[in-house]
């Protein structure tokens, strides 16, 4: 699939084939594709764990729940549960340099093992780690990269998949979380019971609302001919609903004997 189908594709799934597992192979193409994602530093800012629903008891299933984590979390077949690992900044020094050494970070932009060890040590590397809201922030947006990677492969293999907040006050224990893991998602993964299209895209602001060129008084205009090439290749798509979504719905409810 071409990446801007896969990003047109891509919805939060909430409706899932609660019977149909997802295959180990797919999880670990979703893995691969967090593990690739850009990271500052070459730091390592995420950990995740992967368990199947029905090798949790009820009871920690249930643990897991808030009030925007309800009936999906019966249907997905799978969880991966992401962590911002907090102690990022150890080790960084030397894996940058070792960028260094394969001709990534280079002495013409100012890059040398002295430069990391006499400054980029203690002005970035030390403030981070001494600075409690820096060590969370920074941790929050490079982990969030690769769980925007591994969400965009699941969809390029055929899944779908939602990000939820959730309760980790009983599975920390359970799962053996060291406490320098602070929560960030659950994602859960499975195979999208209304297809692909599953209702259409979902409404968003237009692009002037959101995005500027050149000031922030100026809004980024959409160019038609664009938005007609970006149409044929899938990243727009049909917006929700779709002409047959609540059908679809009931039909769904039916199957699984949930309330219209």
């Amino acid at each position: 699939m071409e990446f801007k189908e896969v990003v047109g594709n891509r919805r939060s799934v909430r409706h899932f084939l609660p019977y149909k597992q997802v295959e180990r192979e797919k999880i670990q193409v979703m893995l691969e594709a967090a593990n690739r994602s850009s990271r500052s530093m070459n730091a390592d800012y995420v950990k995740a764990i992967v368990v199947n629903r029905d090798e949790l008891s009820e009871e920690l299933r249930d643990s897991l729940r808030n009030p925007t984590t309800t009936l999906d979390l019966d249907m997905a077949p799978t969880y991966v549960m992401w962590f911002i690992n907090l102690k990022y900044p150890e080790g960084t020094k030397e894996r940058l340099k070792q960028l260094i050494d394969h001709g990534v970070n280079t002495p013409s932009h100012g890059w040398s093992h002295a430069y990391v060890d006499g400054v980029i040590q203690k002005t970035v590397i030390d403030k981070i780690a001494g600075d409690d809201f820096r060590l969370n922030w920074m941790g929050a947006i490079e982990a969030g990269q690769a769980i925007a990677q591994a969400l965009l492969a699941a969809y390029d293999e055929g899944l779908g998949a939602c990000l939820h907040n959730f309760s980790d006050t009983k599975i920390r224990e359970a799962l053996n979380v060291p406490d320098h893991w602070r929560r960030a998602w659950i994602m859960l993964v499975g195979y999208p019971a209304m297809g692909v299209e599953d209702g259409g895209q979902r409404p968003r602001r237009p692009l002037g609302e959101n995005f500027y060129w050149g000031d922030a008084d100026t809004p980024f205009e959409s160019d038609p001919a664009v938005v007609a090439r970006l149409t044929e290749a899938k990243l727009l798509q049909t917006p929700s609903p779709t002409p047959h979504r609540f059908e679809e719905i009931r039909l769904f409810n039916r199957e699984f004997g949930l309330p219209d």
